[in-house]
């Protein structure tokens, strides 16, 4: 199984089995399927033949197809990791797509005739069984934690009445929750999945195919030939590569495993210590995920929510992004100077124009994915039309990954993880989202929680980020997303914030658990290759990739750094949160370029260094976070708190230095 058949699964590596003989047969004829009904809703193809097909028949087609290859690709249990499907594995099969085949058969009545609301009992039964078998796919596919939430807020309904307080909600009966779960438009059929169908599954098939024409291999070589050589090389390639890597993939685990095998042992080659290699990899493998064109699923699913399209959503994330690995870059930076961390040799490196000989077609497909995307705003024939440029040149010109008969294979078995993965995974948390909505309770908990938070943003703001982080240590990340979204969202921007800086917050918030501890995803997959300690590596982790703590907060509260507001108004806000960065990563590794070692001896020289750390966040944050000041007044306050370190640390290596004697 290849790295990128992670994609778009959030950095959770799902076990997936070997299939042989005819099951092999049968799993890529259903990949194929998908991928001719996914062409074709895109570009409607069959309306030239006369044949139209409803919203709701073509999600439970999609349904058919993939809910299927969860059950003949992921085990129930690990103990059938070694085996082909058993019985139960091609009974939960054969089950699933008779019970969306009628489903899909039944397409029209249920539109014409409200089955949601009034279900003839035959509906409900096949409505109750589609129940089950999307909470085993969603088990299978995104783990126990996420299936027993699901469970749970599934199955609210029937008992909502009999819970206390604010979690008190009317109840439903038994039919009628088995019938909004199957067959409304706000649960499996509901916002997760449409937005895979109409929009990721281009994305799935892009990243796929980038992938397997060797992009992965041409994104090192080409950071390595252009950073590898500077102090602190490997570190500012993995920072590089996996920034590429990551906003094309949407996976973390995925683009450590990617690139962390190269940039990990090159780190440790030129003196960085484990848990530091281990740790910068898992923070530039995070930071990727949020970085446009493409990031993570939850983009995706933020467009169907707040109706805007993809395309503004990857613009707004384009500054915090770029905040963050500026960040990233200036620690690293910085460390290196300190420790006199030199680059590779120029021998150990590959050449810059061979690098660019051999893939710059993987550069010309990403460009022609982002004018589609930004220029163009054809955010649904984007992938599709990128992914034919990519496998036509790279027939035409590529000498190492032209595509034969095992290429073309390899290709559409990684479309069948991928499909399955993510198919079963949003169905399962759409029901989340459809247990919320039938009771009502998603309305009812947003004036709850402004009455705990007094109507104060800042508390609401803390008991978001709080619940994002806890959250993201057992669900997926997009699943994550897709429950704050509904519970918490509407509440924050009740009280006066941005919409689309708050979904973005939410989404920041459920990523950092993949380098928090003690869950950590991303540094427990740096730890695996770097060989070092999982805990070590997510604490340093939280160290290097500091900033994006912060970040959420900056434009949370200035909408002007998701581009919202007069350009005047943006570049000032994106100048100072540039430099307040600028001044906290080099106070979180003691060294600023001009000055030089800044207070770098233990407990002390954080107490020292405490003032510029407080003095740089004051600059970056904006003025509308603290009311009767505005951004001159806090750039002013903030750099007279961090005069005293930084003039301190001039003098302070003044006296070090030796003294220079005239010739």
């Amino acid at each position: 199984m290849t790295q990128i058949e992670n994609i778009y699964h959030d950095g959770e590596s799902t076990p997936s089995r070997e299939v042989h003989g005819s099951t092999t047969v049968l799993v890529r004829v259903l990949t194929l399927a998908l991928l001719v009904l996914g062409i074709n809703q895109a570009f409607n193809i069959s309306a030239y033949f006369h044949v139209t097909i409803l919203e709701n028949q073509y999600l439970y087609a999609v349904l058919a197809l993939s809910i299927p290859l969860v059950f003949l690709l992921f085990p129930g249990r690990k103990a059938g990791m070694g085996k082909g499907p058993g019985v139960l594995d091609w009974t939960l099969c054969v089950i699933a797509f008779l019970a969306l085949g009628y489903f899909i058969a039944n397409a029209y009545k249920i539109v014409l005739y409200g089955w949601e609301m009034s279900p003839p009992t035959m509906a409900v039964v096949m409505g109750t069984i589609l129940w089950v078998v999307m909470l085993e796919a969603g088990r299978r596919a995104g783990g126990a934690v996420l299936a027993a939430i699901v469970l749970f807020f599934s199955s609210y309904p029937l008992f909502a009445d009999k819970l206390p307080g604010p979690i008190s909600a009317f109840a439903s009966p038994f039919s009628y929750v088995a019938a909004y779960h199957a067959m409304s438009l706000e649960s499996i059929l509901g916002i997760p999945l449409k937005a895979f169908a109409n929009l990721v599954f281009g994305f799935i098939v892009f990243g796929a195919a980038l992938e397997h024409t060797g992009a992965g291999r041409f994104f090192i070589n080409l950071a390595f030939a252009l950073l590898g050589h500077v102090r602190g090389g490997p570190a500012k390639v993995a920072i590089m590569s996996s920034g590429l890597m990551g906003s094309l993939s949407g996976s973390v685990v995925s683009n450590v495993l990617t690139t962390g095998v190269m940039t990990i042992p090159a780190m440790k080659r030129i003196g960085m210590r484990p848990t530091t290699a281990g740790a910068i990899e898992t923070c530039a493998s995070t930071g990727g995920v949020l970085m446009p064109p493409v990031m993570g699923a939850a983009a995706f699913v933020m467009a169907d929510f707040l109706s805007m399209p993809y395309a503004t959503i990857a613009l707004a994330a384009a500054i915090p992004a770029l905040l963050y690995y500026f960040g990233l870059f200036v620690q690293i930076d910085a460390r290196a100077a300190r420790e006199n961390l030199r680059g590779l040799n120029d021998e150990e490196l590959p050449r810059l124009s061979t690098t660019l000989k051999e893939g710059w077609h993987h550069i010309f497909a990403i460009v022609v994915l982002t004018v589609m995307l930004l220029v163009m705003k054809q955010e649904q024939y984007a992938p599709f039309y990128a992914t034919a440029v990519l496998l036509v040149v790279n027939q035409i010109v590529s000498k190492t990954d032209r595509w034969g008969k095992h290429q073309v294979y390899g290709f559409i078995d990684s479309l069948a993880r991928l499909f399955a993965t993510l198919a079963a995974t949003l169905g399962a948390v759409g029901m989340i989202v459809g247990g919320l909505q039938q009771t009502g309770l998603a309305g009812t908990l947003v004036n709850d929680l402004l009455s705990i938070a007094g109507g104060s943003p800042y508390l609401l703001l803390i008991m978001g980020a709080l619940t994002s982080l806890v959250l993201g240590t057992g669900m997926t990340a997009t699943a994550c997303y897709i429950f704050l979204a509904v519970m918490l969202a509407p509440a924050l921007i009740q009280v006066g914030l941005n919409p689309l800086a708050v979904h973005m917050y939410i989404f920041y918030w459920g990523m950092l658990s993949f380098i928090t501890p003690p869950v950590a995803l991303g540094a427990f997959a740096a730890a695996s290759v770097a060989q070092t300690s999982p805990m070590k590596t997510g604490f340093e982790a939280m160290k290097i990739g500091s900033v994006i703590y912060f970040i959420p907060f900056f434009f949370v509260f200035d909408p002007a750094l998701i581009l919202d507001g007069t350009w005047d108004n943006i570049l000032l806000s994106t100048a100072l949160a540039f430099f307040g960065v600028w001044m906290f990563a080099s106070g979180i590794q003691g060294y600023l370029v001009g000055v030089g070692p800044m207070f770098t001896n233990g407990r002390l020289g954080w107490v020292l260094r405490l003032p510029m750390l407080i003095g740089a966040i004051l600059i970056a944050l904006p003025g509308e976070a603290i009311p009767g000041v505005n951004d001159w007044e806090l750039l002013g306050i903030g750099l007279v708190v961090m005069a005293p370190t930084v003039i301190g640390a001039i003098f302070h290596n003044r006296r070090r230095a030796p003294e220079v004697r005239p010739a």
